[in-house]
């Protein structure tokens, strides 16, 4: 354990949610100090900042470009020195990481499943319950893409903003929304649990890599940051989240693909499912592995090997499509956008 008497600082981005989990992360790192009777001990601080995710709130995520527009101003930060560790929702973090910046902590995984709210007041519960022809809130497409299998009856329609935001939107009287899907997680730590109806669990819905848990980002060259971040790190969960990211690595998938995810870790039997499902749910592609793993790189490995049984079961083909798919609505947003600007 380190003695210095360094200040850390922690940032995130600045919506509560990220201020909450940051906070959690704090906290954790100051209880490992909380019996320490000398003054030469570490502190910890935090700093809030807006990426380029928060400012753009009109686009799809799908035509957005991926999972750096949560995190890319946030590594300048801590290359920069200006800030020691960053704290993310593991979801958002790009499968490859900047040069010098490393995962140093995993903390212990909330339940990952996705769940559904629906609008105030309203009679119904389930997705089963909602009328024909209702409108579903996400901007997830691997949630579309998965639940068209069984509710195509149903209308998705893209919902921006941070949690808040987009609960606003659902309870606007003249909103459009009849219910959303977000991740149980976030309504959890933000204290709005009592509003989930009902959780979408696997095999419905089989959620984002790495979704509920949080991990610390630090400077590859900060020994200091790496032993406070390895003692706060849950081994279960870093297993998992390694072994789901290693898949997402090899599909070459984020923020914008439709692939789903679920493990789970019995001693040291690692079981781990993935699937990759097209836009309109007329493709799916699914495959389970379960296999003895001693370390985070035999996690990491059976996460590669199941991308691979994926790919070589169809994956690749549907990625492809999703990537055509998105160049061509990549450009037409980019026409629409020049015809406003004339």
């Amino acid at each position: 354990m380190t003695n210095s008497s360094r200040t850390f600082v922690l940032a995130s981005r600045g919506s509560q949610l990220a201020q909450i989990q940051t906070n959690l992360a704090m906290d954790s790192m100051k209880s490992l100090f909380a019996s320490s009777n000398t003054d030469a001990i570490p502190k910890f601080t935090t700093s809030f900042m807006s990426t380029a995710g928060d400012k753009n709130q009109s686009q799809a995520l799908y035509l957005l470009g991926g999972k750096a527009l949560w995190t890319k101003e946030l590594e300048v930060a801590l290359i920069e020195r200006e800030v020691d560790m960053l704290v993310h929702s593991f979801k958002d973090v790009p499968t490859v990481l900047p040069e010098g910046c490393i995962i140093a902590g995993i903390m212990e995984r909330e339940d990952p499943v996705d769940s559904l709210v629906v609008k105030k007041d309203s009679p119904w519960k389930t997705l089963d319950d909602l009328p024909n022809g209702s409108i579903v809130g996400t901007s997830s497409v691997r949630r579309v893409a998965q639940l068209k299998r069984k509710y195509p009856e149903l209308v998705f329609q893209d919902v921006r903003g941070n949690l808040n935001t987009r609960m606003a939107k659902l309870d606007a009287p003249d909103g459009p929304y009849a219910a959303i899907v977000l991740a149980k997680a976030g309504m959890v730590r933000l204290g709005m649990g009592d509003r989930l109806t009902s959780d979408l669990p696997p095999p419905l819905l089989y959620h984002a890599v790495s979704q509920g848990a949080l991990a610390i980002e630090i400077r590859s060259n900060d020994e200091e940051s790496l032993k406070i971040c390895q003692q706060i790190t849950h081994q279960e969960t870093a297993w998992c989240c390694l072994a789901e990211r290693a898949c997402l690595r090899k599909l070459e998938g984020g923020c914008s693909v439709p692939v789903g995810i679920g493990s789970s870790l019995d001693g040291n039997v690692l079981t781990i499912t993935g699937c990759v499902t097209a836009l309109d749910g007329s493709k799916h592609v699914e495959h389970t592995i379960t296999e003895t793993v001693t370390n985070e790189e035999q996690a990491e490995a059976v996460g590669t090997k199941l991308a691979t049984t994926l790919i070589e079961a169809g994956a690749k083909e549907i990625l492809d499509d999703i990537t055509i798919d998105r160049e061509m609505r990549i450009k037409l947003a980019q026409e629409k956008d020049e015809k406003i600007s004339t």
